[in-house]
């Protein structure tokens, strides 16, 4: 995807043929209906949540393979060995779904909060650190 969107900056996309740039064009939309979500992503993500490991059985083995820890909602009809972090629910039923989904973005939102005060911190520290060295070249 990001190379089809390097074409179309650099002038190079006009040069093709109606018919290029059509299929081009095509399989842009094909690729950013799939993996729009995941194109700007510079590194593995430390863990994922799934809803339903029965259909997403595929994404579940891939974390697995990767070392990638699994969140998931655990129903009655599925194996809960195969998830890291298995949170037994029903996962069949919407109000069941957000309910969980809401604790899980609560925690997540305050961990991201947590994760800013510590970087707020060490930079304090370091300013600090770096204030008396400057006080103590001074001297």
């Amino acid at each position: 995807m990001q190379s089809i969107d390097k074409m179309k900056e650099d002038g190079t996309f006009d040069t093709l043929s109606k018919r290029e740039r059509l299929q081009i064009d095509r399989q842009r939309a094909k690729l950013e209906l799939n993996l729009g979500s995941i194109v700007k992503m510079t590194r593995m993500p430390e863990a994922i949540f799934i809803v339903d490991t029965n259909k997403e059985r595929i994404a579940l083995s891939e974390a697995n393979n990767l070392g990638i820890r699994s969140f998931a909602m655990n129903d009655t009809n599925t194996d809960p060995t195969k998830v890291n972090f298995p949170i037994p629910s029903n996962d069949d039923a919407t109000k069941s779904i957000s309910c969980i989904l809401s604790i899980v973005e609560k925690a997540i939102n305050e961990g991201l909060e947590e994760r800013a005060l510590e970087k707020d911190k060490k930079a304090t520290e370091k300013k600090d650190k770096a204030k008396k060295i400057v006080e103590e070249k001074k001297s």
